[in-house]
């Protein structure tokens, strides 16, 4: 029978120094393990060690030539984490904080969150320590030429399809897929987020912000309540944070905050109108980290060197980055009368701020079951490719919203507590690794 911490001591000795990968397996451990304890052919096959290693870790070199002729060297890496129920599939992060640790809790929960999908993707991530802030254009594309021309020996349509992350978007992806074309001579499924002219998918951007919103307007309506109304606070401002101002707008909600790593604004107002979406897409695509200039432009207050959880808000959805909501932000969420909680970055609360909210029995949406309509829009457009016929915005986004729907529904099913509190938490994990688990004793992994 398995026990918590002499588990996970056995895991952290075998993981040094990866903080963010001990966490994300602790936080599925803790609501598995009693419905693993429960399985005997789950401990007698070993599953828990099995399911927390990956199946491979490939790092290499990446040597590319800034515009003045100098040679830089970054790392590349690709976790294949499991691919039991599917080819590989997850991101890639061009970001100064990728570590091989970041990149392996990534993937561990990609593989989960691709399982509540109901596709049939495994789990992966990848990414380098590049910043491509302030590089040329003509610097980041020979900085994906190099990385492509390492990667593209483990990755095919039916063995691994990365897809964009943070510092990876379409202009990015595009660089690295004309690489792939040009190494293998083959056009194939192999990266997702593509643009539209090169086999991507409409609605592909959005998807993460509109699968939260989704997500979370399953949320209310089992609550009996509705987004009319709602006050909501957002972080991030980056592809994620527009998708979701867009939609939790058209929803009948008003989003009062956006954040970047100098500051949050509060727009009374809404972060509602084209306009204002248009400036976010700006913004993003700058290559810059500050939110100030929306303040300016807009002529709404500015709160530097803070994050947006201070604020008293219905609904509070973390679309920036790991960790970015601890314990004393969690506190001042309840205390202001947060009504709901959806993580929308990977693991955006830490642990003891997740364990806060459930105490206090609010409905909490981990970034595993309530982001995961990113990837599900990349897996339609893998399928999309397949066929080789597009399909138009409104298919695309009514099987998203199907497949958001669905994942709600698997949370309820496998969450609900004797106190009728739903623990989206535990419902999301139980789902998501009874699939994955299941399909490895069934091919004797």
């Amino acid at each position: 029978m398995y026990q918590l911490e002499p588990f996970m001591a056995e895991l952290e000795k075998r993981n040094p120094a990866q903080p963010e990968f001990i966490q994300a397996v602790r936080e599925v451990i803790e609501s598995v393990i009693d419905f693993v304890n429960a399985n005997p052919a789950y401990e007698a096959n070993n599953i828990l060690e099995r399911i927390t290693e990956p199946d491979r870790v490939i790092t290499f070199r990446v040597d590319w030539e800034d515009d003045e002729g100098h040679i830089h060297t970054n790392r590349g890496y690709r976790v294949q984490f499991n691919n039991a129920i599917g080819p590989y599939k997850g991101g890639l992060r061009f970001h100064r904080s990728v570590t091989l640790g970041t990149l392996k809790f990534l993937g561990f929960e990609q593989t989960f969150k691709n399982s509540l999908t109901t596709l049939p993707m495994g789990g992966g991530k990848g990414g380098s320590d590049f910043d491509p802030r302030g590089r040329s254009n003509a610097e980041i594309m020979r900085f994906c030429r190099s990385f492509m021309t390492e990667l593209q020996k483990y990755i095919g349509p039916d063995q691994d399809v990365p897809a964009g992350d943070i510092g990876v978007a379409g202009r990015e992806i595009g660089f690295l897929y004309g690489q792939y074309k040009r190494l293998r001579n083959e056009n194939a499924a192999v990266l997702t987020g593509k643009g539209l002219s090169i086999g991507g998918s409409l609605v592909r951007p959005e998807a993460t912000g509109y699968g939260t919103m989704y997500f979370a307007n399953e949320i209310l309506k089992e609550h009996g309540d509705s987004f009319k109304g709602k006050r909501i606070s957002v972080s991030g401002f980056g592809n994620v944070a527009w998708g979701a101002c867009v939609k939790a707008t058209e929803l009948g909600a008003k989003v009062v905050t956006i954040s970047g790593p100098d500051g949050y604004i509060v727009d009374e107002e809404g972060v509602g109108t084209p306009e204002k979406w248009e400036f976010m897409k700006q913004l993003r695509t700058s290559n810059n980290d500050v939110v100030a200039p929306y303040a300016e432009k807009f002529h709404c207050k500015f709160v530097p060197g803070k994050k947006p959880w201070e604020l008293p808000v219905d609904m509070a959805f973390t679309c920036a980055i790991q960790n970015e909501l601890g314990l004393e932000d969690a506190k001042t969420l309840v205390k202001n009368g947060v009504k709901y909680v959806v993580e929308t970055s990977n693991m955006g609360c830490q642990a003891d701020a997740v364990k806060y909210f459930i105490e206090h029995r609010i409905p909490f949406a981990p970034g595993k079951a309530a982001n995961a309509g990113g990837v599900a829009c990349s897996g339609l457009e893998m399928s999309q490719n397949a066929e080789h016929l597009p399909w138009t915005a409104e298919e695309v986004d009514q099987r998203l919203h199907h497949i958001m729907k669905s994942i709600h529904d698997q949370c309820v099913a496998n969450g609900k507590e004797k106190d009728g509190y739903i623990n989206y938490v535990k419902g999301a994990n139980i789902a998501g690794f009874k699939k994955v688990a299941d399909a490895m004793l069934q091919l004797g992994y």
